[in-house]
């Protein structure tokens, strides 16, 4: 069965940086993309960004382009979420997800979270002013 699994939250000060990752298994076609999405205190779920294991082409959302990154390492099945310069606006759970590459940039277009099919348990993500 497919299994994401998240780590690499944790606790830190405004303007430091944190390095997500989220390990895949089980997945049988290379025709799928890898998301990143959060959830803040009294906040709707967003998109964060998102790439391609066929291509490894990049999409992120406006709000985190210049600070966040997103990378992958196929040796180790696994998909990065590189953020510098946080801010406590970025506090909030971050999941990853994974679906078909046109499920999943719908949803982060349109902010229907509904559309990934497999998702992973979260990891907590705490900026301190």
């Amino acid at each position: 069965e497919v299994q994401l699994v998240e780590s690499g939250g944790g606790l830190v000060e405004a303007g430091g940086s944190l390095r997500l990752s989220c390990a895949a298994s089980g997945f049988t076609s290379d025709d799928i993309a890898v998301g990143w999405f959060r959830q803040a205190p009294g906040k709707q779920r967003e998109g964060v960004g998102c790439i391609s294991h066929f291509d490894g082409s990049t999409y992120l959302e406006d709000s985190v382009k210049g600070r966040f990154g997103i990378s992958r390492d196929d040796a180790k099945n696994a998909v990065y979420l590189q953020m510098n310069d946080l801010k406590p606006e970025d506090t909030a759970v971050y999941y990853c997800a994974a679906d078909r590459p046109t499920h999943l940039m719908y949803s982060m277009i349109t902010g229907n979270t509904s559309f990934p099919r497999y998702w992973g348990q979260g990891t907590q993500v705490s900026v301190s002013s």
